[in-house]
């Protein structure tokens, strides 16, 4: 038996002389075998199966044979052949990464060069065709009567996200502070190939195509899951002042909803009208609104009425708050967790490693007696690095290096771990706050918002404030994320690049961080005398009741350092024509009451941080108020923007080109290029509305 074993190992291990006659002999069988099962009525058209359901292969020569089996057409049969007559044969499959909208990347076996040693590389399932769908799992053609040899052109295109996936690929962990070593990339190509013949090879090529989920089927293979959810609600309907003359809200500084819209238009494909909030795309810019005097409240207020772009029959309110900048050495201690999300779902190029250089250009924005403490999560939560001054960046940058994604979501006990440092990290006159970054996919503990709300609800009681940074597309849990933030006394973004990183994380680091005004409400009372109807222009997941504004048992949204708000009401006179809703039979007439000429009464409630009782700002609302200044006017384009993209209900005729050159001219002074991308985004938005 020794010795049958020594004689199998000496033929196995023996380097056969090339035969150039064995191997043309060997091809000519080859061709001949694939003539004969290619003639009317031969052969099988059935995809191979997914490779998980296969059974491991019993050895290299049957390995050989089921890479054969995947080649149909005849050209590439006879490279494969010669290949495989001299024993020698690979099958490399690339990583299939994916960045939102998930993009279709197709995955074709590749025959090694013999006198090179490939890398190692990751190995996925083979991509085939949907149990749906048959026919060709390249291109999704479900033809089969040009016998195989149509010609297919596959457009490659280089996008930087692409370019980003495969030239910095995340390497995979179990658990966080523990990394696996990653693998080198395989080069993306850029242009375009003539794929000859139905499941065609094409040596050493990663084709990628960018499509939207509804065309992942037309590739032979169904789309993605897609678990997005958002916080939204139905536009707020036209209101009839004599019924209910007041409207009541909390404020809002979240920005996520913008940069979650330029990611889809990124990507080719128009925003789901749930994830678009207009109050959110107004007030992610920047604006020079008149700022508090010395000694005054710490923002102050400004009124605007102007005539509606889009509806010459009615006038537009335009209600700005501009908070106060302290000076940088004046701003108390910061005390910061970073609360990372290292769960599964956080191994792509666009969570975890974006996250990583996210937070890391944020050191350098904090000051030595600042203190940075990590706690991560996936199964289960851990603090990773215990708080360290925020001098020490090297040893804060070694620890966000260490985390690697892998495992559930346990966000419930990273929340609870996370408080708990914050609260041990407090001190009298200090500022602590947990920076949670996620992609909000929360599976383990409190998973549901409305649960994560009371949780969130007792936990500000302490002082700690919570913000949150979404990361990533496919599964982001936007109504997570707002639960969490509104009720944390905090703000949510979203990050896509790290151009947005700096944004949030940088430039506007000091008001993201550092609290002026918590719980801060405004309420308008419209006079019927004057307004006949009104209409707020977003803000409907901050709605409140009436009775809200004066309990200051009920939360609402904070104000930074430096934070601008804005807030748009579009209001109808009763003799216009543009009333939509015509008085009464028999309705008592509108009775003037208080101030005459006054449209309404601006009512503003905020407490200052740490207090428990509110203080209260008034002033009236006059037709004649202000200018239209271009802060104003690029405000305004932005409200029309948002309700172009979800549907327009309010905008007559008017629409993209109007929209466009309205933010075109208020584009005013734009030192980081903010305005003029939404001009861009803008552009793209309307033309993928046409198609």
């Amino acid at each position: 038996m020794t010795d049958e074993l020594d004689a199998l190992r000496a033929a196995l291990h023996a380097t056969p002389e090339p035969d150039p006659a064995a191997r043309a002999k060997a091809l000519a069988l080859a061709l001949e075998s694939f003539d004969a099962l290619h003639q009317p009525g031969q052969g099988s058209k059935a995809g191979l199966r997914p490779t998980p359901d296969r059974r491991p292969s019993a050895g290299f020569l049957k390995g050989v044979a089921t890479m054969l089996k995947s080649l149909t057409s005849r050209p590439i049969l006879a490279a494969t052949t010669s290949v495989a007559a001299l024993a020698v044969g690979l099958v490399i499959v690339v990583p299939v990464l994916r960045t939102p909208p998930p993009p279709s990347v197709i995955v074709m076996p590749e025959v090694a060069d013999t006198t090179a040693t490939p890398a190692p590389v990751a190995t996925l399932p083979e991509v085939v065709p949907s149990p749906a769908v048959t026919g060709d799992p390249v291109t999704g053609d479900q033809s089969s009567d040009d016998g195989g040899n149509r010609d297919h052109d596959i457009t490659l295109l280089a996008t930087p996200e692409l370019e980003a996936q495969v030239l910095d690929q995340p390497s995979i962990g179990a658990a966080a502070g523990v990394e696996k070593p990653s693998y080198p990339p395989s080069p993306a190509p850029i242009g375009k190939q003539v794929v000859r013949g139905k499941n065609a090879v094409v040596s050493g090529l990663l084709l990628s195509t960018i499509l939207p989920p509804e065309r992942m089927a037309d590739l032979g293979r169904p789309a993605p899951e897609n678990s997005e959810s958002f916080a939204n609600a139905p536009a707020n309907p036209v209101k009839i002042t004599a019924d209910e003359p007041v409207s009541t809200f909390s404020i809002d500084v979240d920005t996520a909803s913008y940069a979650v819209v330029r990611s889809s238009l990124m990507n080719g494909a128009l925003p789901d009208p749930s994830a678009v909030r207009i109050e959110e795309m107004v007030n992610y810019f920047p604006y020079a609104y008149a700022a508090p005097d010395p000694g005054d409240a710490p923002f102050r207020s400004t009124v605007t009425v102007t005539p509606t772009p889009w509806n010459p029959g009615t006038n537009l309110v335009h209600i700005a708050l501009q908070g106060r900048l302290p000076a940088i050495i004046d701003r108390p201690a910061l005390n910061l967790v970073f609360l990372i999300d290292t769960s599964g779902s956080m191994d792509q190029p666009n969570k975890l490693p974006l996250l990583k250089q996210s937070l890391k250009l944020m050191l350098a924005q904090l000051r030595p007696e600042d203190e940075v403490a990590i706690v991560a999560y996936a199964g289960s939560a851990g603090e990773v690095l215990e708080p360290t001054p925020a001098g020490n960046s090297e040893r804060i940058s070694a620890a966000l290096d260490r985390l690697a994604a892998g495992g559930t979501t346990a966000g419930a006990e990273g929340l609870a771990l996370a408080y708990q440092v914050a609260r041990r990290m407090g001190g009298a006159g200090e500022v602590s706050r947990v920076l949670l970054a996620t992609d909000g996919d929360f599976n383990v503990g409190i998973d549901d918002p409305e649960g994560l709300t009371h949780y969130i609800a007792r936990q500000r009681d302490s002082g700690v404030y919570l913000s949150v940074l979404g990361f990533g597309r496919g599964n982001l849990d936007d109504a997570t994320m707002q639960a969490l933030a509104q009720n944390g006394n905090g703000t949510a973004a979203y990050i896509d690049t790290l151009g947005e990183a700096r944004k949030v994380l940088v430039d506007q680091l000091t008001g993201a961080l550092f609290p002026i005004a918590d719980d801060v409400k405004i309420q308008v009372e419209w006079n019927p005398v004057l307004v006949a109807e009104y209409r707020l222009i977003g803000y409907e997941t901050r709605a409140l009741r009436r009775e809200d504004f004066s309990n200051d048992r009920i939360d609402a949204g904070e104000i930074g350092a430096g934070h601008s708000v804005t807030a748009i009401y579009e209001v109808t006179a009763p003799d216009s024509a543009a009333r939509l809703n015509q008085p009464l039979r028999y309705g008592p007439p509108a009775q003037p009451t208080g101030e005459t000429g006054e449209l309404g009464f601006l009512r503003l409630r905020y407490k200052a941080p740490g207090e428990d009782s509110s203080a209260l700002l008034e002033t009236p609302i006059l037709p004649g108020d202000g200018a239209a200044s271009a802060d104003v006017r690029f405000a305004v384009a932005m409200a029309g923007f948002g309700q172009l993209l979800t549907g327009a209900t309010y905008l007559g005729d008017w629409g993209w080109d109007q929209a466009i050159e309205l933010a075109l001219s208020a584009r005013g002074d734009d030192p980081f290029g903010y305005r003029i991308e939404a001009v861009n985004l803008m552009r793209l938005a309307q033309s993928l509305a046409v198609r």
